[in-house]
């Protein structure tokens, strides 16, 4: 599928654009004047709205490519600001710290908890489950384990073992830093989506020990022609 097709830039420059945007803690306008230094004008809502438009694109593909995990898993849900009121972002890791799953939801509650463990455990199986301690989350698990989806030994609560994923967690952070809110769930999820997958791929390329070191264009390229 061609993604790029009646677009009036070429496929190239919004590749830089995005995964820039996506890799670094940019704003819309340094994107623009990166740009310009390479002799390319382009206005900075065109480039939100490719960050908009391609961000789940690459989401769907990172998840249709996923490989087997680790068995041993830390889910754990850290806050964004949207039109500034709270939404929380669920991610799941496994004990080789790559990511697994993420999604952006309105309430931090029992409904939010069980649907994004119940697609986890659909993909994968886990022979550990490590959480925090907060009440939904509980709720959701042993909602669960009675389903028989996961065994009731598997599950720990463990400060010390979550670590793991509140280390993870300072990625978005930090991304974030230029921006005080997003202004709805839709452009936060779209965009969160295309930063969430280029951690992702880049915690895996690490892991391999790449030679040639990592290239946020090269690797959407290779998800593109996947």
């Amino acid at each position: 599928m061609n993604h790029f097709k009646g677009r009036h830039f070429q496929k190239d420059i919004i590749l830089v654009a995005v995964g820039y945007y996506f890799r670094f803690s940019l704003s819309y306008r340094d994107i623009v004047e990166l740009l310009r230094d390479r002799g390319i004008t382009v206005h900075h809502t065109t480039v939100m709205r490719w960050v908009h438009h391609y961000g789940p694109i690459f989401k769907a593909l990172w998840r249709r490519h996923q490989t087997a995990h680790a068995k041993s898993w830390r889910i754990d849900e850290t806050y964004i600001r949207v039109k500034g009121r709270l939404a929380y972002l669920y991610r799941a890791i496994d004990s080789n710290g790559l990511t697994m799953d993420f999604e952006l939801r309105k309430h931090r509650d029992y409904t939010a908890s069980y649907h994004f463990l119940k697609r986890l455990d659909d993909q994968w199986s886990a022979d550990r489950l490590v959480t925090d301690q907060y009440r939904a989350t509980l709720k959701a698990v042993k909602h669960l384990i009675k389903q028989d989806y996961l065994s009731k030994s598997a599950h720990q609560c463990s400060k010390y073992r979550n670590n793991l994923i509140e280390q993870d967690h300072r990625f978005i952070k930090r991304h974030r830093v230029r921006s005080a809110s997003f202004q709805s769930i839709r452009t936060a999820s779209a965009m969160l989506s295309g930063v969430e997958t280029v951690h992702a791929i880049r915690k895996r390329t690490r892991r391999e020990l790449s030679l040639i070191g990592f290239s946020v264009v090269d690797e959407l390229e290779a998800l593109l022609a996947a």
